[in-house]
């Protein structure tokens, strides 16, 4: 995690963990008489030994009697597919796209990153996917698994228990929100993703600390106030329609009795424009548990 618009645009929140570290980030409920709604924020990436468990976090997945997590379809073969319709685009290469200094630089992070063909791979890529290729690579390369993230984690647990998982979204929407972007808006996101790749791990941390520690303030003023100063389009875009659009959902689920659980990235839990937010203005309180 660097404090760079790329990082932030990679579906929510994605935070690399050190070994055995206990984190204990934030839960909310949403109540009335008969309906219990937990919300809480993942990461998307951790390493196999990060325990991220507490008494009132498993006891709230334990009462839920459903989950609802980002999406449900990102099984490696939809996932392939999905890049291959709206990620690459060899008619225009991104060497056309950039001048001769953004192309040496693109060639450098390629390298430093560990990203697999290197600025071959990334010159048949739309702007917006060579972006999260530099940004998840290091991760990768680093031995961090997808597999283990808190999401995954929290869907095997449900369906181990015959409990009935749902996504708030496809891929293909999730993709899309990147891809339909306008393409000098996607070359913004790929130019940030160039210049922060040297950056030190100072924000890194700062932001692992956070979201251990459940500091949703921390997590807001690093996270999205940065991306609505400095990319408003890409706000609206990747959190605040999401947002609306979650909340709308939330408030649909409080008409029907029982517990749900609700796990979505930590960056849609922080900030103005949060889910919690949006729930206010429909009328709904979110409390912290």
């Amino acid at each position: 995690m660097k404090s760079s618009l790329s990082v932030r645009l990679l579906f929510c929140l994605v935070l690399l963990l050190p070994a055995a570290a206990i984190a204990r980030p934030t839960l909310w409920a949403v109540k009335d008489a008969d309906t219990t709604i937990y919300l809480f924020g993942t990461v998307h990436l951790l390493p196999n030994d990060a325990d991220w468990h507490d008494a009132t976090l498993d006891r709230a997945v334990a009462d839920s009697q459903a989950l609802y997590i980002e999406l449900t379809d990102d099984d490696p073969g939809n996932m392939m597919a999905l890049v291959l319709r709206y990620g690459l685009d060899a008619a225009h290469p991104l060497s056309s796209q950039l001048d001769a200094d953004e192309q040496q630089r693109l060639r450098t992070v390629a390298t430093e990153a560990g990203v697999p063909g290197g600025m071959q791979a990334l010159n048949v890529m739309r702007p917006w996917l060579a972006a999260l290729t530099l940004t998840t690579a290091p991760l990768l390369k680093a031995g961090l698994d997808p597999e283990h993230g808190v999401d995954k984690q929290l869907k095997a647990q449900m369906s181990a228990a015959g409990k009935q998982v749902f996504g708030l979204e496809t891929a293909e929407q999730q993709m899309r929100f990147l891809a339909d972007m306008p393409q000098e808006v996607q070359l913004d996101f790929l130019r940030s993703a160039m210049r922060d790749a040297d950056k030190g791990p100072t924000q890194l941390i700062r932001l692992i600390d956070a979201w251990k520690d459940g500091d949703v303030a921390t997590i807001a003023r690093l996270e999205d106030e940065d991306m609505r100063q400095t990319a408003p389009e890409l706000y609206q875009r990747l959190l605040v329609q999401r947002n609306e659009a979650w909340a709308t959902k939330i408030a649909a689920l409080l008409q029907q009795p029982g517990t749900v659980f609700i796990a979505v990235g930590a960056a849609h839990l922080a900030g103005p424009d949060s889910v919690q937010a949006q729930l206010h203005k429909l009328g709904i309180e979110a409390a912290r548990q």
